[in-house]
């Protein structure tokens, strides 16, 4: 069995997937992206049973899965996976199209048609990049002139992913958020991330501890892993008023917090999973 791991970093995540397939007696050869070479003119034969992406840039991640499924590679995740995820806007639509419930969502082009939404939303409400991670660039907007003032700043000194305004409602949750983990057609585990602040990332700060799983967790991860086509994702949920809301879904998740606090040895969930995709 010949397994490839895409990545240019290895994290404290990809040394213990890295050790779950020495314990299982496989040797994985890195694809450091660094290096990586792909002649896109004539598809050389490339002998893998299935590549892992670990890549922590998404475009890098992205045009790398395209090119391996291009090939004929079978990878975890697939780029369909990947660039639904990767973008907001996508994942929103495909949750939506799914019904799978989440934040009410509206996308603007312009500042004035942004402000717009804003006040159809009502305050407060959230701004995000369509792509980004790590809770960065949030911006919680409280009132109009905070909305005029963050939208100057994103025309102004954002990239062209800034062009594209993403508005959300906000969601009072209580201090907490859940981030569940799906591994093929199981939800292995979850963890609520706890914070006073209203972004609740463990990049941020936030504190994570054991989420029992339930019936109504489990069927809303596995219905939200489905709608963006499935493999190893990690489910946001807010909790609204007695309801879970699909937040967001990530596709290169990251795990090494989350083991401890739900007793899952989740590198080794995936690992069987990849090996499993290798076998098909």
């Amino acid at each position: 069995m010949k397994i490839g791991m895409l990545y240019s970093r290895v994290r404290l995540d990809e040394k213990f997937l890295l050790e779950e397939f020495r314990n299982r007696g496989i040797e994985v050869e890195r694809m450091d992206t660094r290096c990586a070479i792909f002649n896109i003119t004539d598809f050389e034969k490339m002998d893998y049973d299935v590549v892992l992406e670990r890549e922590i840039s998404h475009l890098k991640a992205l045009y790398s899965l395209k090119v391996l499924n291009e090939m004929g590679v079978k990878t975890v995740n697939t780029y369909h996976t990947a660039n639904t995820c990767g973008d907001k806007v996508l994942t929103t639509l495909a949750l939506t199209k799914h019904k799978v419930p989440s934040p009410i969502t509206y996308v603007a082009f312009t500042p004035e048609e942004a402000l717009q939404a804003i006040e159809k939303i009502g305050y407060p409400a959230v701004l995000k990049p369509a792509t980004g991670s790590w809770g960065r660039l949030l911006s919680k907007v409280n009132d109009k002139e905070t909305a005029e003032s963050i939208l100057e700043h994103k025309v102004v000194l954002g990239s062209y992913h800034h062009s594209v305004f993403y508005i959300q409602e906000y969601i009072n949750k209580p201090e907490r958020d859940i981030r569940a983990f799906v591994v093929g057609d199981e939800v292995i585990g979850a963890i609520y991330r706890n914070s006073p602040h209203w972004i609740t990332n463990t990049a941020r700060g936030g504190v994570a501890s054991n989420c029992p799983l339930t019936d109504e967790i489990s069927e809303i991860c596995l219905k939200a892993a489905e709608a963006v086509g499935g493999g190893v994702v990690a489910i946001d949920l807010l909790e609204d008023r007695g309801k879970l809301l699909v937040n967001e879904v990530n596709y290169t998740m990251e795990f090494k917090n989350s083991i401890a606090p739900t007793g899952v040895n989740i590198p080794g969930k995936v690992v069987d999973y990849v090996i499993e995709v290798a076998k098909r």
